[in-house]
């Protein structure tokens, strides 16, 4: 479901609320579903994002995240380049495609990255690559026609369920974004990523703290409570010279 008008979700300019609870949905536990799949069910049928965002034509309720973070710190404007690392399946594409290429303003563009196969967004240009290649940065920056504005990066490993090798794994890949986003950034440029709470951040944040003007941690309302996930804000990319 998309809105015409703007060439992307419904509500993607709208406030970021998601709509009122009605009445808890419970699920029985059914005889070859495991008690965490019914829990996981269960939390999804009585998550308010997730409802809001199939109503919206979001791909994901993760496009709160992104819209909230936006309205707090102004990360998307007509006419940026915006680079979505590990975008699938799209929702943070929608957003950023909606507010940075608007119709009848200053035509942004949006890069879309992720190693799986992902359905095209209106507006952006989505490349299957591994972000490890030595040539995928090459190829983001012939997309782009020019250096990035924003860097974003939700990307986050499968679970493992034990908690130190699942803060080693997502803090990798967020080192990963941010060597893409050195690459990548214009001066003044903005870096999103995804971390846990919970340290094995230190060599990362002094990094970001040398390179850009303000880093900040943050989590958004619409990150679910029992997440250990943050976003490390960096805003004012400082290259080296």
């Amino acid at each position: 479901m998309t809105d015409r008008r703007r060439g992307g979700p419904k509500g993607a300019q709208a406030g970021t609320k998601a709509g009122g609870r009605g009445q808890a949905v419970r699920v029985k536990t059914a005889r070859r579903r495991r008690p965490s799949s019914t829990r996981w069910l269960e939390r999804q049928l009585n998550d308010p994002y997730v409802a809001d965002a199939r109503r919206l034509g979001f791909r994901s309720r993760a496009a709160f995240k992104l819209l909230q973070l936006d309205e707090r710190f102004h990360l998307l404007a007509p006419g940026k380049r915006v680079v979505d690392l590990g975008a699938a399946p799209g929702g943070w594409t929608q957003i950023a495609v909606a507010r940075v290429a608007p119709p009848g303003k200053a035509r942004g563009r949006v890069v879309a990255i992720d190693l799986s196969a992902m359905d095209p967004v209106p507006g952006a240009i989505v490349l299957q690559r591994d972000a490890r290649d030595a040539d995928t940065i090459a190829a983001i920056k012939d997309s782009l026609g020019g250096p990035a504005d924003l860097v974003l990066s939700d990307m986050a490993p499968p679970a493992t369920g034990h908690a130190q090798t699942d803060h080693l794994r997502i803090i990798a890949l967020a080192e990963l974004a941010y060597d893409s986003a050195v690459e990548l950034l214009a001066p003044g440029g903005d870096f999103v990523c995804k971390v846990l709470q919970g340290g094995a951040q230190g060599d990362l944040l002094a990094s970001l703290k040398r390179d850009f003007t303000a880093v900040r941690h943050v989590k958004p309302p619409a990150s679910r409570t029992d997440s250990a996930e943050v976003y490390l804000i960096a805003q004012g990319f400082r290259p080296k010279t």
